[in-house]
């Protein structure tokens, strides 16, 4: 309860999203992040209308308020032995009442798609099950942790239709062809350990662990530049051809900023204060102490 009295108190006179809002969404908000929890438990979080709407509305913040987001899912619960769930995939009621002209509207590539190009990294969190678009959307974020009993994949084929919410492509992008095609294409289901083989996700920890897995991550973005973070993100997502010439002109950008005079001035301060303290005379094995020489 503190930690979260802390945060609202950070967030005092600050633009903050409105948490009561959300029937689909469980939101908590710090100053540098959002951590949006999908809160749809008695169906396993599967992705309907209504969590659209709300993924849009959490969008429509963050690229008015850029922040670092961490999607979740709902948590195990070890006491009960009940398992954790990111999203189980779509909600196949509303899904198979579909028709065409819902196909062509991309309900679901669309708020994926700006989930993917939001300003700020997003940060997905992996228990149990991650499928069809439960999959696609952790797909769409820039980091992905997962746990042991995380299984993630698309089986829309087994059901009459494909992953059409950026499976096709992203997966492809993500771990090569012949993985992407056992899952699109055969069904494979990966369990944690195959994600982290294939480089699905970076980091595998416990379930209990997870969202502190997930906030250590944040913390290390969060110690960065802010918008040396975004226009990064930005320029490794621009297309092929324009590149070099979008890396140089947003350097030329970040060449201008005050962050980075501040930072840089910072780093040599540190680095001087360092340099005038009195060398350590302690060795070990004939071999100067540890902190005791210029890494340069």
């Amino acid at each position: 309860m503190a930690g979260t009295q802390d945060a609202a108190a950070r967030l005092e006179g600050e633009p903050r999203l409105d948490a009561a809002a959300f029937a689909t969404l469980l939101v908590e908000e710090r100053r540098d992040r959002l951590a949006v929890r999908l809160h749809r438990p008695e169906v396993k979080n599967a992705i309907d209308q209504t969590m659209v709407d709300e993924l849009h509305a959490v969008c429509a913040y963050l690229e008015a308020t850029p922040k670092i987001l961490i999607l979740s899912g709902t948590p195990g619960d070890p006491q009960s032995g009940r398992p954790g769930i990111f999203a189980s995939g779509a909600d196949i009621a509303q899904l198979r009442e579909r028709r065409r002209d819902d196909a062509l509207a991309g309900i679901n590539s669309g708020v994926f798609e700006r989930v993917a190009k939001l300003p700020m990294p997003v940060i997905a969190a992996l228990d149990g099950y991650a499928l069809g678009g439960g999959a696609e959307l952790a797909y769409a974020a820039d980091f992905r942790l997962g746990t042991p009993q995380l299984r993630m994949g698309n089986p829309e084929t087994g059901l009459g239709i494909m992953a059409a919410a950026g499976a096709t492509w992203r997966l492809k992008e993500l771990v090569g062809e012949p993985v992407a095609k056992e899952i699109l294409l055969a069904g494979k289901i990966l369990t944690g350990e195959d994600c982290l083989s294939v480089g699905l996700i970076t980091e595998l920890v416990g379930g209990p662990e997870l969202l502190g897995a997930a906030h250590a991550l944040a913390d290390r973005i969060a110690a960065q530049d802010p918008l040396a973070v975004r226009i990064s993100k930005a320029v490794f997502h621009a297309p092929r051809e324009v590149h070099p010439l979008i890396d140089t002109l947003a350097q030329g950008m970040l060449f201008e900023s005050q962050a980075k005079f501040d930072r840089m001035q910072a780093f040599l301060d540190r680095k001087n204060t360092d340099r005038k303290k009195p060398a350590a005379t302690a060795t070990t094995n004939g071999a100067a102490a540890p902190g005791t020489t210029d890494p340069e």
